[in-house]
């Protein structure tokens, strides 16, 4: 008998279509409140950092040089106070096989749909981590289908999304693209259903754990190159992912003391789902659009429980606009000699930013960078936001309004990273972890668990239950 495959009897089927398209079975992890066994599911259903390291070096994954960026930090300390200017570094990530770091999220990922005996992968996704897990499907010999959320109602597409299809294609992967909407997730399920295909998430303990080589080789590649782990990494923040897994690999390289800080290109104001405002904006990831619903709900993915929790790991948490970001990456080609990607270089820009707050004997590293091609440029990004009624300033950034206008600084020391209240953020996740599972008293594992992943402390979290009249 044929399945009703209708909207809402594709999405009533959503647990069990995921549960056959990752073989985790979540169920084992909960508790029956808010908790989870983070941790467990972390260790039992992923790999050992050693396994991952492996995995990745069988397809050329991994090991991605640290550059000190010498002319941006001279230009950073003529604009600190005196005895202020940190030394900055990039990861080069650009180097990874399919051009960025969700290579390392998609290996683990492939290999463990490769291991489980899976003809094929799909992965829901506009941005880099379709061109890697495209990538490595091919290198594995696994089928390939990439959903993009590309178009709006009248088939304008964002040409950097337009690129990343142009690329899939090229590895050999099928692109199914869409317009912007909640058919997204819904075509994403039925073809999971239909193919019996793994489904690649961003948000598994296998894509999670690929990052944490990242965070694990910048320990021992500084301290290899200066004798000392860094002071500050700064991650580019959408999902979470990046950053979880760049810190969890820091913490397994024993670099405790690092300072961990998310950076997101300031959006606010622009709706993700919005049909007149998706070509509005110039970022398609690494903006506030996903990295503050993530951050309040990380099981907002396309997983019972994302392994990306990026709150429980987060030191700081700061935005960027889109003109800096623009700004910064000229600046990187320009003094450095290094073309790549603007969304990568938005940890960057935070990083000159944050640098001129440092003393010169830091050290602060953008975490990560991400090739750059024909839709990704700086020109055609600018062009798309003057075609779709955006103008284009030279000026003061803190006057740009998101969808309205992209200002570009008229000079470097109008780069800002403008803090993001996380106290608030946290209260907002631990609304949502209230509201969602509809409980109105929280268990001592519950706390414990709040406490670990807001990374707070439990005055802290028996406040806002005081606050939301919630018992315990």
């Amino acid at each position: 008998m044929n399945r009703d495959m209708s909207y809402q009897s594709v999405m009533s089927r959503r647990n069990e279509i995921m549960k056959k398209a990752v073989g985790i079975d979540y169920e084992r992890f909960e508790s029956k409140g808010i908790a989870f066994d983070y941790e467990r599911m972390m260790r039992e259903t992923g790999y050992t950092l050693q396994e991952i390291q492996k995995i990745q070096s069988e397809t050329g994954v991994g090991n991605t040089p640290i550059y000190e960026l010498k002319n941006l930090t001279a230009l950073a300390r003529k604009l600190a106070p005196e005895g202020k200017g940190a030394r900055i570094f990039i990861k080069d990530e650009a180097c990874n096989p399919s051009g960025s770091f969700k290579a390392r999220r998609a290996a683990t990922s492939i290999y463990h749909a490769k291991k489980k005996g899976y003809k094929g992968v799909i992965a829901a996704t506009s941005g880099n981590y379709g061109a890697a897990v495209a990538s490595q499907a091919a290198m594995n010999g696994l089928k390939c289908i990439i959903v993009q959320e590309c178009y709006d109602s009248r088939g304008i597409g964002q040409p950097e999304i337009i690129e990343k299809a142009r690329k899939c294609e090229a590895y050999g992967a099928e692109v199914v693209q869409l317009t912007v909407g909640p058919e997204l997730f819904y075509t994403f399920l039925k073809l999971l259903e239909e193919t019996g295909y793994f489904n690649a998430s961003l948000y598994t303990p296998f894509g999670i754990a690929g990052v944490e080589t990242l965070g694990y080789e910048l320990a021992m590649q500084f301290r290899e190159l200066v004798g000392k782990d860094p002071d500050v990494v700064v991650a580019t923040n959408a999902g979470g992912g990046n950053l979880t897994g760049t810190a969890r690999g820091l913490k397994k390289a024993g670099a405790y003391n690092v300072k961990i800080v998310g950076a997101s290109v300031n959006l606010k104001g622009l709706h993700m789902a919005s049909d007149t405002q998706f070509n509005k904006k110039s970022f398609t990831t690494g903006h506030t659009g996903f990295g503050i619903p993530f951050a309040t709900w990380p099981d907002r993915s396309d997983v019972p429980r994302s392994a990306a929790r990026p709150l429980r790991y987060m030191d700081r948490y700061v935005t960027v606009n889109q003109g800096e970001v623009f700004y910064i990456t000229e600046a990187l080609a320009q003094l450095e000699g290094l073309e790549r990607g603007p969304a990568g270089n938005t940890s960057l820009a935070a990083a000159f930013a944050l640098a001129q707050e440092l003393d010169e004997d830091k050290i602060i590293v953008a975490q990560e960078t991400e090739y750059t091609g024909a839709g990704k440029h700086i020109q055609p990004q600018l062009t798309f936001a003057r075609e779709n009624g955006v103008d284009i300033i030279i000026g003061n950034p803190d006057e740009e309004v998101p969808g309205e206008n992209i200002i570009l600084p008229s000079h470097p020391s109008q780069i800002k990273a403008r803090d993001l209240d996380l106290d608030r953020i946290k209260k907002s996740y631990i609304k949502n972890c209230i509201e969602t599972t509809k409980i109105d008293y929280v268990t001592r594992e519950d706390i414990d668990f709040l406490v670990e992943d807001t990374k707070s402390n439990e005055k802290f979290v028996k406040q806002i239950l005081d606050e939301l009249g919630v018992k315990y």
